[in-house]
Protein backbone atom coordinates (compact mmCIF):
# COMPACT_ATOMS: atom_id res chain seq x y z
CA UNK A 1 0.00 0.00 0.00
CA UNK A 2 1.46 3.42 -0.93
CA UNK A 3 2.08 5.94 1.87
CA UNK A 4 -0.35 8.82 2.50
CA UNK A 5 -0.25 11.47 -0.19
CA UNK A 6 1.34 14.83 0.68
CA UNK A 7 -0.82 17.64 1.98
CA UNK A 8 0.55 21.17 2.38
CA UNK A 9 0.29 22.82 5.77
CA UNK A 10 -2.12 25.72 6.17
CA UNK A 11 -0.28 27.00 9.22
CA UNK A 12 1.07 30.53 8.61
CA UNK A 13 4.78 31.23 8.85
CA UNK A 14 5.98 32.59 12.19
CA UNK A 15 7.36 36.04 12.79
CA UNK A 16 10.86 36.32 14.34
CA UNK A 17 11.02 34.69 17.79
CA UNK A 18 11.81 36.48 21.04
CA UNK A 19 15.41 36.92 22.21
CA UNK A 20 14.91 34.48 25.10
CA UNK A 21 16.72 34.53 28.42
CA UNK A 22 20.40 34.75 29.50
CA UNK A 23 20.56 30.99 30.05
CA UNK A 24 19.51 30.12 26.51
CA UNK A 25 23.01 30.21 25.03
CA UNK A 26 24.03 27.31 27.28
CA UNK A 27 21.30 25.06 25.88
CA UNK A 28 21.47 23.42 22.45
CA UNK A 29 18.54 23.68 20.07
CA UNK A 30 16.10 20.79 20.38
CA UNK A 31 13.41 19.82 17.89
CA UNK A 32 10.06 18.64 19.26
CA UNK A 33 7.22 17.06 17.30
CA UNK A 34 3.71 17.03 18.70
CA UNK A 35 0.91 14.78 17.45
CA UNK A 36 -2.86 15.03 17.75
CA UNK A 37 -4.03 11.45 17.08
CA UNK A 38 -7.16 10.77 15.07
CA UNK A 39 -8.40 7.79 13.10
CA UNK A 40 -9.42 10.04 10.19
CA UNK A 41 -6.86 12.84 10.38
CA UNK A 42 -3.77 13.10 12.58
CA UNK A 43 -2.32 16.55 13.16
CA UNK A 44 1.39 17.14 13.63
CA UNK A 45 3.42 20.20 14.61
CA UNK A 46 7.19 20.59 14.75
CA UNK A 47 8.98 23.33 16.71
CA UNK A 48 12.60 24.18 17.44
CA UNK A 49 13.33 25.18 21.05
CA UNK A 50 16.24 26.55 22.99
CA UNK A 51 15.51 27.72 26.52
CA UNK A 52 13.04 30.59 26.22
CA UNK A 53 13.16 30.65 22.42
CA UNK A 54 10.70 28.71 20.29
CA UNK A 55 9.99 28.80 16.56
CA UNK A 56 7.73 26.93 14.17
CA UNK A 57 9.37 24.50 11.75
CA UNK A 58 6.39 22.87 10.06
CA UNK A 59 2.84 21.72 10.78
CA UNK A 60 0.27 19.77 8.84
CA UNK A 61 -1.95 16.71 8.79
CA UNK A 62 -1.84 13.03 7.85
CA UNK A 63 -5.09 11.63 6.48
CA UNK A 64 -5.80 7.92 6.77
CA UNK A 65 -7.11 5.85 3.85
CA UNK A 66 -8.65 2.43 3.48
CA UNK A 67 -11.84 0.49 4.08
CA UNK A 68 -10.72 -1.42 7.17
CA UNK A 69 -9.33 -0.35 10.54
CA UNK A 70 -6.02 -2.07 9.93
CA UNK A 71 -5.41 -0.39 6.56
CA UNK A 72 -6.25 3.04 7.98
CA UNK A 73 -3.86 2.47 10.87
CA UNK A 74 -1.19 1.38 8.40
CA UNK A 75 -1.46 4.65 6.46
CA UNK A 76 -1.30 6.67 9.69
CA UNK A 77 1.81 4.78 10.76
CA UNK A 78 3.43 5.30 7.36
CA UNK A 79 2.61 9.01 7.39
CA UNK A 80 4.03 9.47 10.89
CA UNK A 81 7.22 7.69 9.90
CA UNK A 82 7.53 10.04 6.90
CA UNK A 83 7.22 13.05 9.22
CA UNK A 84 9.84 11.71 11.62
CA UNK A 85 12.25 10.88 8.82
CA UNK A 86 11.81 14.18 6.99
CA UNK A 87 11.98 16.53 9.98
CA UNK A 88 14.23 14.54 12.34
CA UNK A 89 12.82 15.58 15.75
CA UNK A 90 14.72 14.74 18.94
CA UNK A 91 11.63 14.02 21.03
CA UNK A 92 7.89 13.43 20.61
CA UNK A 93 5.06 14.93 22.68
CA UNK A 94 1.54 13.51 22.66
CA UNK A 95 -1.59 13.82 24.76
CA UNK A 96 -2.91 10.99 26.88
CA UNK A 97 -6.24 9.56 25.73
CA UNK A 98 -9.25 10.98 27.54
CA UNK A 99 -12.00 8.44 28.12
CA UNK A 100 -15.40 10.14 28.17
CA UNK A 101 -18.14 8.09 29.83
CA UNK A 102 -20.59 8.97 27.03
CA UNK A 103 -18.20 8.15 24.17
CA UNK A 104 -16.08 5.11 25.12
CA UNK A 105 -15.83 3.93 21.51
CA UNK A 106 -14.22 7.21 20.49
CA UNK A 107 -11.50 6.69 23.09
CA UNK A 108 -10.88 3.14 21.84
CA UNK A 109 -10.51 4.29 18.23
CA UNK A 110 -8.29 7.17 19.33
CA UNK A 111 -6.17 4.72 21.26
CA UNK A 112 -5.55 2.72 18.08
CA UNK A 113 -4.24 5.80 16.28
CA UNK A 114 -2.16 6.84 19.26
CA UNK A 115 -0.69 3.37 19.46
CA UNK A 116 0.71 3.37 15.92
CA UNK A 117 2.13 6.86 16.48
CA UNK A 118 3.94 5.62 19.58
CA UNK A 119 5.12 2.58 17.61
CA UNK A 120 6.65 4.86 14.98
CA UNK A 121 8.39 6.81 17.75
CA UNK A 122 9.86 3.63 19.23
CA UNK A 123 11.07 2.52 15.80
CA UNK A 124 12.75 5.90 15.37
CA UNK A 125 14.36 5.71 18.81
CA UNK A 126 12.49 8.74 20.14
CA UNK A 127 11.52 9.51 23.72
CA UNK A 128 7.76 10.09 24.04
CA UNK A 129 6.52 12.62 26.61
CA UNK A 130 2.85 12.29 27.55
CA UNK A 131 0.63 15.06 28.90
CA UNK A 132 -3.01 15.12 30.05
CA UNK A 133 -5.17 17.26 27.71
CA UNK A 134 -6.36 19.38 30.63
CA UNK A 135 -2.75 20.13 31.55
CA UNK A 136 -1.95 21.27 28.01
CA UNK A 137 -5.06 23.47 27.83
CA UNK A 138 -4.51 24.98 31.27
CA UNK A 139 -0.88 25.73 30.53
CA UNK A 140 -1.62 27.62 27.30
CA UNK A 141 -4.98 29.24 28.09
CA UNK A 142 -5.39 29.15 31.87
CA UNK A 143 -8.39 26.84 31.57
CA UNK A 144 -8.38 23.06 31.41
CA UNK A 145 -11.71 23.20 29.57
CA UNK A 146 -10.61 25.52 26.75
CA UNK A 147 -12.30 25.03 23.38
CA UNK A 148 -10.78 24.64 19.93
CA UNK A 149 -10.83 28.35 19.09
CA UNK A 150 -9.17 29.24 22.39
CA UNK A 151 -6.41 26.73 21.72
CA UNK A 152 -5.88 28.05 18.20
CA UNK A 153 -5.60 31.60 19.54
CA UNK A 154 -3.16 30.46 22.24
CA UNK A 155 -0.92 28.70 19.72
CA UNK A 156 -1.02 31.75 17.46
CA UNK A 157 0.14 33.91 20.38
CA UNK A 158 2.86 31.51 21.53
CA UNK A 159 4.42 31.20 18.08
CA UNK A 160 3.75 34.80 16.99
CA UNK A 161 1.83 33.63 13.93
CA UNK A 162 0.12 36.03 11.57
CA UNK A 163 -3.11 33.99 11.76
CA UNK A 164 -4.61 31.15 13.74
CA UNK A 165 -3.31 27.71 12.73
CA UNK A 166 -5.77 25.65 10.69
CA UNK A 167 -7.24 23.11 10.98
CA UNK A 168 -7.78 22.70 14.72
CA UNK A 169 -5.96 19.35 14.56
CA UNK A 170 -2.75 21.19 13.69
CA UNK A 171 -3.27 23.64 16.56
CA UNK A 172 -3.75 20.75 19.00
CA UNK A 173 -0.55 19.08 17.81
CA UNK A 174 1.40 22.33 18.16
CA UNK A 175 -0.16 22.87 21.60
CA UNK A 176 1.22 19.63 23.03
CA UNK A 177 4.64 20.37 21.51
CA UNK A 178 4.52 23.81 23.14
CA UNK A 179 3.54 22.21 26.46
CA UNK A 180 6.65 20.05 26.24
CA UNK A 181 8.71 23.18 25.60
CA UNK A 182 7.23 25.04 28.57
CA UNK A 183 7.45 22.18 31.04
CA UNK A 184 10.73 20.58 30.04
CA UNK A 185 12.93 22.92 28.00
CA UNK A 186 11.98 26.49 28.88
CA UNK A 187 12.24 25.86 32.62
CA UNK A 188 15.75 24.53 32.12
CA UNK A 189 16.75 27.72 30.33
CA UNK A 190 15.29 29.90 33.09
CA UNK A 191 17.16 27.91 35.72
CA UNK A 192 20.46 28.31 33.88
CA UNK A 193 19.76 32.01 33.51
CA UNK A 194 19.54 32.23 37.31
CA UNK A 195 22.88 30.48 37.61
CA UNK A 196 21.45 27.22 38.93
CA UNK A 197 23.27 23.96 38.29
CA UNK A 198 21.14 21.26 36.73
CA UNK A 199 21.68 17.52 36.72
CA UNK A 200 22.60 16.01 33.35
CA UNK A 201 19.50 15.20 31.30
CA UNK A 202 19.18 12.26 28.96
CA UNK A 203 17.63 13.07 25.62
CA UNK A 204 17.09 11.22 22.40
CA UNK A 205 19.63 11.91 19.67
CA UNK A 206 18.25 13.61 16.56
CA UNK A 207 17.75 11.28 13.61
CA UNK A 208 18.99 12.13 10.17
CA UNK A 209 16.74 11.87 7.16
CA UNK A 210 15.83 13.46 3.89
CA UNK A 211 13.35 16.29 3.72
CA UNK A 212 10.12 14.98 2.28
CA UNK A 213 6.53 15.84 1.55
CA UNK A 214 4.22 15.30 4.45
CA UNK A 215 0.77 14.39 4.83
CA UNK A 216 -3.27 15.34 7.18
CA UNK A 217 -6.38 14.21 11.57
CA UNK A 218 -9.91 14.75 12.18
CA UNK A 219 -11.04 13.86 15.59
CA UNK A 220 -11.43 14.79 19.19
CA UNK A 221 -9.51 15.41 22.39
CA UNK A 222 -7.67 12.58 24.04
CA UNK A 223 -6.17 10.96 27.12
CA UNK A 224 -5.06 7.49 28.37
CA UNK A 225 -2.19 5.06 28.72
CA UNK A 226 1.38 6.24 28.25
CA UNK A 227 3.71 5.22 25.47
CA UNK A 228 6.91 6.00 27.31
CA UNK A 229 7.15 8.68 30.01
CA UNK A 230 4.15 10.46 31.50
CA UNK A 231 3.93 13.92 32.98
CA UNK A 232 2.59 13.11 36.40
CA UNK A 233 1.58 16.63 37.34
Amino acid sequence: MPPPSPAPSSTPAPRPSSPGSPGDAAIPWQRVVGFDPGLNITGYGVIDCRGGIVRLVEAGTIRSRGETLETRLATIHEGVRDVLQALAPAVMAIEQVFVHAKFPRTAILMGHARGVICLAAAQAGLTVNNYPPTRVKSLLTGSGQAGKEQMQAAVQRELALAARPEPADVADALAVALADWHLRIRQRGLALGRGEKLAPRRSAAPRTGQRGALGERGAEDDEGDACSREDGA
